[in-house]
């Protein structure tokens, strides 16, 4: 139950509010949060938490698309509940508007609260599935200039160097194109996430893969889907059933940990030819979700050194291996290293013929910044930096500095090799040709290398 819910800017405008219970006896709870938020990093404790507590009060809150969703009560109520309710209603309204942003949600306020009306009644959670609310909810979508919009999120990288579309990301699910028909299309993203921390040999210590198998309908009529993985897929250990979270062992080239099925995923068939049965509801959702620590190659290796060059000074070279196909690119790559407190000044070096590189020295936090736009498959990337001290170093330098840490975006490549052979629908009979999509994308969630 909750009593309150806002969507505030970031720069604390309220855009949408909400009060569903008029119990609260502060009317500016909007503000006292904001102020909150923006401020607690003045009291040494980093970045708010998710849940804290205000004069009695309980906030929430997460941050999608640049924006800040809060709910507010003053009862004792589960913070994951509230935190994915958060998250779900963030999903209904990008559903239902395709874009999610301040001008969306500006623009289509009349629909947001229409929208918030039939999710929750009272501070009661009614349903938060984009199917059962076409049912309920009538006003159009204002829809905005996709073109006009910075491409952010992982779907976003689909729109460089291939030829599917990247329109799932701002597209609205219940909106007509002109001519007053929706294309008929369907996404599936397969989306991994690598935990990887290196010693300073280069070694891996450990390695995790963190999966999601992420759906976007846009079918008319909920056709049946056919999704079919890898034949010699593995998951869970020898003995255990699907319905136990998963799936008896073997050897094969995909083995998973663990995972989990969307409540649609129809599983009758799936130890038998590791298919998938589903009738997918509008709008986006995880078909499953999966995870791995089995042993994997990862897409990148980072050597990184630091040694004392001269009284006051030292240098640190960096060097990125990039270990796939060559007929492969990465984008949106970004190396960070703390330096020691001490530092006043770095100057840095790169390779000859270095094209698409960045590099800054973050004075208020002390840290090295190195951005390289794209990195091809294959290639090896160094950059040398050479640091200057106002005292010093109080014993072992490598001590005062690091990890190296690193994040990137990889389209159309998995580590896991897990993939989808084909996507089939039932025939549709109003002849309407339905398009498919499948696309892959491997992020870097925690990517560390110790010094």
């Amino acid at each position: 139950m909750i009593s309150q819910f806002f969507v505030l800017s970031q720069r604390g405008d309220n855009i949408v509010f909400r009060d569903y219970r008029g119990e609260m006896q502060q009317k500016g709870s909007a503000e006292i949060f904001f102020r909150k938020v923006k401020f607690w990093k003045d009291d040494g404790e980093g970045d708010a938490p998710p849940v804290f507590n205000v004069d009695g009060v309980n906030y929430f809150h997460v941050k999608v698309a640049g924006l800040l969703f809060v709910a507010t009560t003053r009862v004792n109520v589960s913070p994951s509940l509230v935190l994915e309710l958060l998250q779900r209603i963030a999903r209904v309204i990008k559903d239902y508007l395709g874009v999610l942003n301040e001008e969306s949600l500006r623009k289509n306020f009349v629909l947001v609260y229409e929208l918030l009306d039939e999710v929750i009644d009272f501070g009661y959670v009614q349903t938060t599935s984009t199917e059962i609310l076409k049912s309920y909810v009538f006003n159009e979508p204002i829809i905005i200039d996709a073109a006009r919009i910075p491409n952010l999120g992982p779907a976003a990288i689909f729109m460089q160097g291939t030829k599917m579309p990247g329109t799932a990301v701002t597209k609205s699910v219940v909106a007509n194109e002109p001519g007053g028909r929706k294309r008929e299309e369907i996404f599936v993203d397969i989306i991994e996430k690598l935990s990887v921390t290196f010693s300073s040999s280069g070694y891996i210590l450990t390695s995790e893969i963190d999966g999601t198998i992420q759906m976007k309908s846009f079918l008319t009529g909920n056709p049946e889907i056919r999704l079919a993985l890898n034949e010699d897929l593995s998951i869970g250990r020898e003995g255990r059933s699907i319905y136990d979270y998963r799936s008896s062992s073997g050897s094969g080239p995909v083995i998973l940990d663990d995972c989990n099925f969307h409540e649609s995923v129809q599983l009758d068939n799936f130890e038998v030819d590791r298919t998938l049965t589903l009738v997918p509801p509008d709008g986006e959702f995880s078909v499953m979700n999966y995870r791995i620590t089995q042993e994997f190659k990862p897409p990148f290796r980072i050597n990184a050194l630091i040694e004392e060059a001269g009284p006051l000074k030292a240098e640190v070279i960096l060097k990125v291996h990039a270990e796939f196909l060559s007929s492969i690119s990465a984008n949106t790559v970004l190396v960070q290293m703390p330096l020691p407190t001490y530092t006043t000044r770095v100057s840095f070096e790169l390779e000859p013929g270095a094209v698409g590189n960045t590099t800054d020295f973050k004075e208020s936090n002390k840290r090295l910044e190195w951005g390289l736009e794209k990195i091809v498959g294959g290639s090896v990337h160094t950059l040398r930096a050479k640091l200057t001290f106002s005292q010093e170093p109080h014993g072992n330098i490598t001590k005062e500095a690091g990890p190296v840490s690193m994040t990137f975006t990889i389209p159309m490549y998995n580590v896991s090799r897990l993939q989808v052979k084909y996507l089939l629908m039932a025939r549709k009979s109003d002849g309407h040709k339905a398009y498919r999509w499948v696309r892959y994308v491997t992020q870097a969630n925690s990517y560390v290398a110790r010094l």
